[in-house]
């Protein structure tokens, strides 16, 4: 595997022409084949003030730590450059975030200094098309503090669906009302100004009708931790899976629900008015 290393954060929104020309040019292959590559950041400074405004919005406390979500963010400009820099296989604005898990093995401070990095995982086949993951870790010295998946889908034409059988036994899960969450229609824009990422379908209605979406719809980064926000104070160490189903059109009210199972905090984001998922997860600490 070759590994990429740079000296500071490439900044996301600087792979963006690159985005638009995607569209117009041909893929740099046509082998579904994921590259072999690992991206590095190898000493990450925390912009304190930038770390405050993301705190603000997704409404983590401002008190010197960096959530776990936070170097997911930061992760995903890795990510833009890898799919603009390699010999990508997939239409960038084609694909689908589906799932999102992040592992923190203790409280990062942020002034510590850490070593980033992203690499592609195997693709695998979906009911829809193709999939594949990005591997996150960070470092502190020799620790690694902070591991994260993120999961990719792009639709393609299948000949063969995977098995989705769900098993019988599942049990139900009793989850209970603990928030309504009144979303403005710029939620969007104000998240891609912290986040980088200025997906149009996120940006503006006018901008998402072009790519189908009725609405602009809220990023699936900026739910989850919003989600994870308001089950603090989280564990010193900690897991959190979520998977994406609906999208949350702007402006929009959600309902907030959790469950306990076990040691394990089961939580959905759901349509106020129709019930239907937005997006469900667990928590659980290591």
């Amino acid at each position: 595997m070759r590994t990429r290393h740079f000296s500071a954060l490439p900044k996301a929104y600087t792979v963006y022409p690159k985005v638009i020309q995607s569209l117009i040019q041909k893929a740099k292959t046509t082998e579904k084949v994921l590259p072999r590559v690992e991206y590095v950041v190898d000493q990450l400074e925390i912009n304190v003030q930038h770390l405050s405004k993301y705190n603000r919005i997704c409404q983590f406390k401002n008190d010197g730590t960096v959530p776990a979500m936070y170097l997911a963010v930061l992760a995903q400009s890795l990510q833009m450059h890898m799919m603009t820099s390699e010999p990508f296989p997939f239409v960038l604005l084609g694909l689908v975030h589906i799932r999102n898990k992040i592992k923190q093995y203790r409280v990062i401070q942020a002034a510590e200094t850490i070593q980033l990095a992203c690499k592609f995982g195997e693709l695998q086949p979906h009911d829809k098309g193709l999939q594949f993951d990005f591997i996150i870790s960070a470092k502190i010295g020799n620790e690694v503090v902070f591991e994260g998946l993120t999961t990719y889908l792009s639709r393609q034409k299948v000949d063969k669906k995977v098995s989705t059988e769900k098993t019988k036994n599942d049990p139900v899960v009793d989850y209970q009302l603990q928030d309504t969450w009144t979303l403005a229609e710029n939620t969007g824009r104000r998240y891609a100004l912290i986040s980088g990422d200025f997906n149009l379908i996120h940006i503006h209605a006018l901008t998402a009708k072009a790519f189908g979406f009725k609405q602009a719809i809220a990023h699936g980064m900026w739910s989850k931790a919003r989600a994870l926000a308001a089950l603090s104070p989280l564990p010193a160490a900690y897991e959190a899976d979520v998977v994406f189903k609906l999208p949350i059109f702007l402006p929009s009210q959600v309902e907030f629900l959790t469950a306990q199972v076990d040691t394990t905090t089961d939580f959905l984001l759901r349509n106020a008015k129709n019930h239907k998922p937005h997006l469900n997860g667990e928590l659980k600490a290591l």
